[in-house]
């Protein structure tokens, strides 16, 4: 039986950290007939049915994204529940590519926090549409008008709350839906019997006065609903819902609901919202790029055309790889010959498999709009797949550049296979995971997104493989930049018995503006066949390889731009070696010559924390090299932002603990790069020229 595409949502939950949203993601499990118990995330039971891994019901934080298909009366939802944490942004990242709709959650206490601006920014790089849903509003110092407010100031959305809350804090009683004008009621142990009543009557003036502001921000897309209320006739229901999924998909207008989780009140309001509001995999525009034409083309939610899919997410298991996968396009049947356009080779898909957390539903075949897994099939994350006979990559996913390093090495040297195995797996699975040998010292150096982010993979090396691993200090990941233009005249001759070498390079080095999104550009301008264009690939590969490690302290070199204007070549002794060599010395010598600068990775720092701390832990922060951007007040807690070096953030988590007796928490992410100073880059460089020398002379 063909399916209904329209009765479909892929959909995300995405938050800041402990905004509530796997305890969410729990009560739609229970709701939609998924599982029969509720378990919380802290405390108790077995933990959160999406938190799977023993690391995740430990913490009582999402590590990895978990995927689960649900049904809501007659829709099916596959549901992508992700983490909160910066550390893990990349899983967020995968998930959200592949969704066509996502609900962001808020703290009805907290609000907009830092990592809600991050998954803000992710959501607009996809154009995901979203709906809001203010959680935790039975908490003390809740209040989902100032909230909605805060999304309206902080993140730009026209948000419109399309419901209000009977009671705030220990009263929340219910919630009223503004746009049927009716009260809704959850009784029942778990909130699971919904009742429908009339609006309480001193409710009904704030609930007509919020109904007004949503109607006014609606029927600016509609110019029935304006007529209607002008004319001052009623707007009927089914027009306000038509015309909210319209404006939501295009990400003009982002509903607003109200509820709290843990209390299990409005949950099952938010999934009839996504049900009216979120885009089915019809209502997306998704494109792909043919590599054979090399031009975008439209992908179709269509189960009959040729298959097109993206693998987005890679778990290695005991019995194989698990490759969770979005079909956009055709239908993928067990034991299908697909073609991957990256590795260029075909491959046979032995089976496939529905997800419901850690378990697995084998199924004969998925088509287009399903989230599924391929078992046993060999790809890298984010790769195509397709019909033999068609050549289409989806666009690939955004992976951030890892920003911290760390030292490890084995307790014992019989460890050293189990833990390369580990490592090997962690880097397929996770693309902001890297490694890498330290030539000098001979050292196991793992890079990742924060300390957070590298203490769980040494953690799970332990747990998963039964290996003991000796971890080093934590080291910043600097880059260099170039301070000045400047040009370069290099000529390389070397001449020994036989052919020689020979090559000459003219040109010039400039800094790229701050906001630029690449880290190194290269432009050849020469003229003439100054230099044959059979040798300005070697040009390229050897400026493209003096970048990687710069020659002020050995760090990667961004924000720099090179024009090769000209030079000379002999007929004989000139080669594309003897280029690539000549622009390596040429940019060694260029980028000394224009006033270099070492940059240190400058992380956004959110500290909340009772008030009567909020002296001691502004000094702190100052003592830190912090820029304070400013601090707010939330009932008696302070709010306190600012940037600060990451260099500096080591060990945060504890001082702050022990300076506010445990009461503050903290989050940051990244922002960006800035000159260290110059006592510190002194410092650093010549750390760097020691060892350098150290290494000459052994």
């Amino acid at each position: 039986m063909a399916k209904n595409l329209a009765r479909y949502r892929n959909i995300g939950i995405s938050a800041h950290i402990d905004s509530g949203k796997t305890t969410l993601t729990e009560r739609i499990l229970y709701y939609t007939g998924r599982i029969h118990k509720i378990e919380e995330v802290r405390g108790g039971g077995d933990g959160a049915t999406m938190d799977h891994m023993e690391l995740e019901k430990e913490r009582g934080i999402t590590i990895t994204s978990a995927a689960t298909t649900v049904h809501w009366q007659d829709l099916t939802i596959n549901i992508i529940d992700t983490p909160g944490h910066v550390d893990f942004t990349v899983e967020v990242e995968r998930s959200l590519r592949v969704l066509d709709g996502a609900v962001m959650v808020l703290c009805g206490v907290s609000g907009v926090q830092s990592q809600s601006i991050t998954v803000d920014r992710q959501m607009k790089r996809y154009n995901v549409p979203c709906v809001a849903f203010i959680n935790k509003l039975d908490r003390s110092g809740a209040d989902p008008y100032r909230v909605t407010a805060a999304l309206r100031d902080k993140l730009a959305h026209n948000a419109v709350m399309v419901q209000i809350p009977i009671g705030l804090e220990n009263e929340l009683n219910g919630i009223i839906d503004l746009v049927r004008m009716k009260a809704y009621y959850f009784d029942g142990a778990k909130g699971e019997n919904i009742r429908e009543e009339a609006i309480p009557a001193d409710y009904v003036e704030k609930a007509d006065q919020y109904r007004n502001i949503m109607l006014d921000a609606v029927s600016m897309f509609d110019d029935d609903m304006m007529n209607l209320m002008l004319e001052e006739k009623p707007v009927p229901a089914k027009m306000i819902d038509d015309t909210l999924r319209k404006v939501c998909i295009k990400r003009v207008l982002t509903p607003v609901f109200c509820g709290s989780a843990y209390k299990n009140k409005g949950v099952q309001l938010l999934l009839d919202g996504v049900e009216r509001y979120l885009p089915s995999p019809l209502d997306r525009n998704y494109y792909g790029t043919d590599n054979e034409k090399k031009e975008q083309i439209e992908v179709f939610s269509d189960p009959s055309l040729p298959l097109i899919s993206m693998a987005f997410k890679i778990v290695e298991e005991t019995f194989g790889q698990l490759t969770y996968t979005r079909i956009y396009q055709g239908t993928l049947k067990k034991g299908d010959t697909c073609f991957n356009p990256r590795a260029g080779k075909t491959q046979r898909i032995g089976r496939i498999v529905r997800l419901h957390a850690n378990d697995k539903e084998e199924i004969p075949e998925a088509s287009a709009g399903d989230i599924i897994a391929m078992v046993g099939v060999e790809c890298a994350s984010g790769d195509s797949y397709c019909n033999e006979d068609i050549n289409v990559s989806m666009e690939s996913i955004f992976v951030p550049e890892p920003v911290i390093e760390l030292a490890i090495k084995p307790a014992k040297q019989e460890d050293m296979i189990k833990i390369s195995k580990a490592l090997g797996r962690f880097m397929r699975e996770d693309p902001t995971f890297r490694v890498r040998i330290d030539e000098e010292s001979n050292e196991t150096i793992i890079k990742g997104m924060g300390e957070l982010h590298l203490e769980i993979y040494v953690q799970r090396i332990e747990r998963e493989y039964k290996a003991n691993v000796l971890v080093g200090q934590p080291k910043v990941n600097y880059r260099e930049a170039p301070g000045k233009a400047a040009s370069f005249d290099y000529k390389h001759k070397k001449q020994t018995g036989g052919s020689g070498q020979y090559a000459h390079i003219v040109g010039t080095l400039t800094p790229l503006p701050d906001d630029s999104d690449v880290p190194f550009l290269f432009v050849n301008k020469t003229v003439g066949g100054s230099v044959p264009k059979e040798f300005i690939p070697g040009v390229e590969k050897g400026l493209r390889e003096a970048i990687d490690k710069g020659p002020l302290a050995g760090c990667q070199v961004i924000g720099c731009q090179i024009d090769l204007l000209d030079g000379s070549f002999h007929a004989v002794d000139s080669s594309e070696m003897a280029f690539k060599i000549a622009a390596r010395q040429a940019f060694k010598e260029v980028f000394l010559a224009s006033k270099p600068v070492l940059l240190e990775p400058i992380m956004r720092v959110e500290v909340e924390t009772p008030i009567e701390f909020q002296g001691p832990v502004q000094g702190d922060l100052a003592s830190r090299r912090a820029l304070l951007l400013g601090s707010d007040m939330r009932d008696q807690y302070a709010i306190i932002l600012a940037e600060v070096p990451l260099s500096e953030m080591f060990g945060y988590s504890t001082e702050l603990r022990s300076k506010t007796q445990g009461k503050a928490n903290f989050s940051m992410e990244f922002a960006r790069y800035k000159p260290v100073p110059a006592s510190i880059q002194e410092q650093v460089s010549s750390k760097y020229r020691e060892n350098q020398a150290k290494g000459i002379k052994e």
